[in-house]
C-alpha cells in the first residue's frame, strides 16, 4: 500500500514539472545588430557652382600672338585677372590658367584681306592643379587699339587693322617724289608744267606697283593683351577640389 502511495506521488510530481516545462517562456538568441548604412551623397548636393553658357571671364596672353609666325594649331596660355562671382561666391579667382589653340592663323593679303587669327579655350586650370573643360571662344578684345573682332558670326575670329591710309600714303609719297623729278625735267628742257604733270603720272603708277607687292600689317597681339572669353557651354565647378591644397 505505502510503496502504490509513492508512485502515486512521484507521478504526480513529474507530471507538475512537465507542465511547467512546457508554460516556461522559450528564450531566443539575441538579434545582431544591423551594421550602419550611410546614405550615398547625391552628386547635386556636392558643394559645386555651375558657370552659366555665355559667361565672360576676362584674361591676360602670357606671351605674344603674331600673325608672321603663329600657325594653326598652335597653343595659347592666358591667366585669370579677376575673379568670376556666381550666387555670390567665388567660382573662378585671378590668378586661374586658362589653356587654347589657335584653329586658324592669316596673315593680310597683297591686294586685299586683313590679318586675322581664330582663337579657341578648351581648358582651365586652378593654381592646385584641378582641372576642367573649359569650351570657350574670344568674346571681345577691350581696350585693344591694334585688334577687332571680325564679325558676330566669325566664331570668336580676332582681326588686325587694315592697311588702306597707308597704302594712300605710300602711292603719295612716291607721286610727289615723282612730280619733283618731272618738274626739274621740265625746267630743263622748258617744259616744267609737262614734266610736272608726267612725273607725278609715273610717280603714281611706281607707287600703286609698290601697294600691290606689299602684304598689309600683320596682327600683334602683345603678351598682357587682355581678352574676355566667352562660355560655349556651361561648366560646374566643384569648390571643394578647387580650393584644395597642393
Amino acid at each position: 500500500m505505502r510503496r502504490s502511495l509513492l508512485c502515486l506521488l512521484l507521478l504526480t510530481l513529474g507530471c507538475v514539472a512537465a507542465a511547467q516545462e512546457q508554460d516556461a517562456p522559450v528564450m531566443s538568441p539575441p538579434a545582431r545588430q544591423a551594421p550602419q548604412v550611410i546614405p550615398r551623397q547625391p552628386e547635386d548636393a556636392r558643394n559645386t557652382l555651375t558657370v552659366p553658357v555665355g559667361t565672360r571671364i576676362p584674361v591676360e596672353l602670357e606671351h605674344a600672338i603674331n600673325t608672321k609666325s603663329a600657325r594653326d594649331g598652335d597653343a595659347i596660355y592666358c591667366k585669370t585677372n579677376f575673379p568670376v562671382v556666381i550666387d555670390g561666391k567665388v567660382a573662378i579667382p585671378p590668378g586661374t590658367y586658362v589653356q587654347g589653340v589657335i584653329q586658324h592663323s592669316q596673315r593680310a593679303g597683297r591686294v586685299k584681306g586683313k590679318a586675322e587669327v581664330l582663337l579657341h579655350f578648351t581648358t582651365l586650370i586652378y593654381p592646385n592643379g584641378y582641372t576642367i573643360m573649359l569650351p570657350g571662344s574670344v568674346g571681345g578684345m577691350p581696350g585693344s587699339e591694334t585688334a577687332q573682332m571680325k564679325s558676330k558670326d566669325s566664331e570668336g575670329t580676332v582681326q588686325g587693322d587694315s592697311n588702306k591710309a597707308h597704302d594712300a600714303e605710300t602711292i603719295g609719297k612716291v607721286a610727289a617724289t615723282g612730280a619733283g623729278v618731272g618738274g626739274l625735267a621740265g625746267i630743263s628742257s622748258g617744259r616744267s608744267g609737262t614734266g610736272t604733270l608726267a612725273g607725278a603720272g609715273v610717280g603714281a603708277v611706281a607707287g600703286l606697283a609698290t601697294v600691290l607687292l606689299t602684304r598689309g600689317p600683320d596682327l600683334h597681339l602683345q603678351r598682357g593683351t587682355m581678352i574676355e572669353v566667352t562660355l560655349e557651354r556651361s561648366i560646374v565647378i566643384d569648390r571643394d577640389r578647387a580650393r584644395a591644397r597642393e
